[in-house]
């Protein structure tokens, strides 16, 4: 065998081992929990706008009980299902959650065994099998048209080592993942409404009228205790019957103005249905069916032998510089927590002998116009038929009375349809207000009127 021969036989070996090593060398296998990692939980979520539909569920471990709250669209308007279908105003966190939704990625694995589900936290709030109460996740839920689910899951523990990480899983599989969550998922009432339940500016109110009375449930005859008006001139608020040694508290005063501007709803209840929301209304001879006046008399309302409206724990007017009288009365406690307060329901409910923590509160608005002075009318109007360039010294001077004329007829316009908005918003409802901001409220003439300091 010639050297030649030898050379390609060694380069043939060579070549043959070679080809053994590369089919025969293990491959890096990727186990089945990574293969899905960085995929979107709902790819055919892409649109916000398409939600109608979210529920979010969590569990109580005190009662054992799945705790669910929904908000959804019906009859083109959004509504709050658990509390009476009242407004939810606060529609708009409902798409800022749905584009939070459609961002969750699959980011880490974490384990693709059920018995860890309840260290992860995200064992299904209605799994009704599960044994143990802890552990359990909130479970959130969007649908859209015709109840089509865009998105169901379960959102568990904080991700260790991982800032604004959860531990997430989908109902019914076992994979739980780590993904970046970034929602504001509230059950809170009070987060789906519209904050401001008065909608007054503090600086606007420049009257403020506080009854203290009370009234015989059985005779319906009023005990007038006292009766104080607070005006405000300029910056500084004065009290009928006051002295010159003394002065309106700053303090109390302004907690007061501040509570009416900050007041906010803790639950509501329906009017039954035919119930007027103003006072006018029904001191004008409305009737009154017998199951409205006892729906208003389980909440501290009762109408007086002369037709007035009162509440067995007085009321509040605060007139605007606007026009507008707002009248609050003041009813009976609201015991318990929770969807008890909120919605009347549950645990905790009225009669249950636990601690009163919040106050029935009945609201009207009506319009004065004699706030207004009516402006002087212009004695002729022919500047308004002549070109701006033939007008005379007294053209200008009607011009400017018919504007004075037009702008008080606007704030008599403005002030009136503010006041009927408001009366369609309060009509149906009795709210309930924390026991704070009654007690802000409510307060006496000894409260606000106090000695001035003495400088001597």
């Amino acid at each position: 065998m010639n050297e030649t021969r030898k050379t390609l036989m060694f380069c043939a070996a060579a070549v043959v081992l070679a080809l053994l090593v590369v089919f025969t060398m293990p491959k890096k296998i990727t186990p089945d929990a990574f293969l899905d990692q960085g995929e979107m939980f709902f790819p055919e979520f892409q649109d916000p706008n398409a939600a109608r539909t979210l529920e979010v569920i969590e569990f109580d471990e005190t009662t054992g009980s799945a705790k669910p709250f929904k908000v959804t669209y019906s009859n083109g308007k959004w509504s709050i299902p658990s509390h009476y279908d009242y407004p939810a105003d606060g529609k708009d966190r409902l798409a800022k959650t749905a584009a939070g939704v459609i961002g969750i990625k699959k980011d880490d694995f974490r384990t693709d065994n059920p018995s860890d589900h309840e260290a992860c936290g995200v064992i299904d709030p209605l799994d009704e099998s599960a044994v143990s109460l802890k552990g359990r996740g909130k479970r959130v839920t969007i649908k859209g048209e015709n109840d089509v689910v865009l998105a169901d899951f379960i959102i568990g523990n904080a991700f260790e080592g991982r800032e604004n990480f959860r531990l997430v899983r989908v109902p019914e599989r076992k994979r739980v993942y780590g993904a970046r969550i970034d929602l504001d998922v509230s059950t809170r009432f009070s987060d789906w409404i519209e904050a401001d339940l008065l909608k007054v500016e503090k600086d606007n109110v420049e009257t403020v009228i506080l009854k203290d009375y009370s009234i015989d449930e059985r005779s319906r005859k009023l005990d007038q205790r006292d009766e104080i008006r607070l005006q405000k001139t300029g910056d500084e608020w004065s009290a009928d019957g006051m002295s010159e040694d003394q002065q309106v508290d700053k303090y109390k005063m302004n907690n007061l103005l501040k509570t009416l501007d900050e007041l906010t709803i803790e639950g509501v209840r329906p009017k039954p249905e035919g119930l007027t929301a103003t006072l006018r209304r029904a001191s004008g001879g409305l009737s009154i069916s017998t199951s409205e006046m006892l729906s208003l008399q389980n909440k501290g309302f009762f109408f007086s032998n002369d037709g007035r409206l009162l509440s067995n724990e007085g009321e509040l007017q605060a007139i605007t510089n606007q026009g507008v009288i707002y009248t609050l009365r003041f009813g009976e406690i609201v015991y318990g927590s929770g969807v008890a307060v909120s919605a009347g329901t549950g645990a905790g409910g009225a009669g249950s002998g636990q601690p009163g923590e919040n106050r029935y509160l009945f609201i009207t608005t009506d319009f004065d116009p004699s706030l207004f002075k009516e402006p002087a009318k212009p004695e002729n109007t022919d500047f308004m038929t002549k070109p701006d360039s033939l007008w005379t010294g007294e053209d200008h001077e009607m011009k400017s009375k018919q504007m004075t004329h037009d702008e008080w007829a606007r704030k008599l316009e403005d002030g009136q349809s503010h006041s009927d908005d408001l009366n369609a918003r309060f009509a149906k409802w009795y709210y309930v207000i924390s026991s704070e901001s009654f007690d802000k409220l409510n307060i006496d003439r000894s409260e606000l009127v106090k000695d001035k300091p003495n400088r001597g």
